[in-house]
């Protein structure tokens, strides 16, 4: 079998193999690209703005069915739930720190901390409330586990 070749920009590459990265990271990007749609559909069509409870109500339908690409795909590791949640997130952030420079009033709204600590907040919550979960689960297989081993005596003794 042939070795195999290892191009010079490979090592840039390597931190594609851990799913919760890479799957943080298209999570983020898909969320970044929604926030940046609706900001500039916000602010740039003037004539979309009799529109506009519809389409922020699409915005805010869509970027929740995103935030949950990581915990559906680690409903079983909270802890890669966690990390792929908190990567797609600081993209989001990082994003929206680039639209408060783009689009100044943005800001005065609620700042990149602000928006960076309620994600965290909400996907630390959610991994958190997972690993209980999958700890009830276990002790309830443990105890389901356990009494079926434990045999039952008869109540009184069989004659011959």
């Amino acid at each position: 079998m042939a070795a195999r070749s290892h191009l010079p920009g490979m090592r840039l590459f390597l931190w594609l193999r851990n799913a919760s990265l890479r799957i943080g990271v298209l999570t983020g990007v898909y969320l970044s690209c929604i926030f940046a749609a609706w900001l500039v559909v916000a602010n740039r069509f003037p004539e979309l703005e009799p529109s506009a409870g519809i389409r922020n109500l699409a915005a805010a339908a869509a970027l929740p069915m995103v935030m949950s690409i990581p915990v559906l795909r680690f409903r079983r590791e909270p802890v890669r739930m966690f990390v792929a949640g908190l990567t797609a997130w600081t993209l989001l952030t990082l994003t929206y720190l680039g639209m408060e420079i783009r689009f100044s009033l943005l800001g005065s709204r609620m700042g990149a901390f602000h928006i960076f600590m309620l994600g965290g907040i909400t996907y630390g919550f959610v991994s958190v409330f997972d690993w209980v979960l999958l700890l009830c689960a276990e002790a309830r297989h443990q105890h389901v586990a356990h009494a079926a081993h434990v045999t039952v005596t008869p109540s009184r003794p069989s004659i011959h």
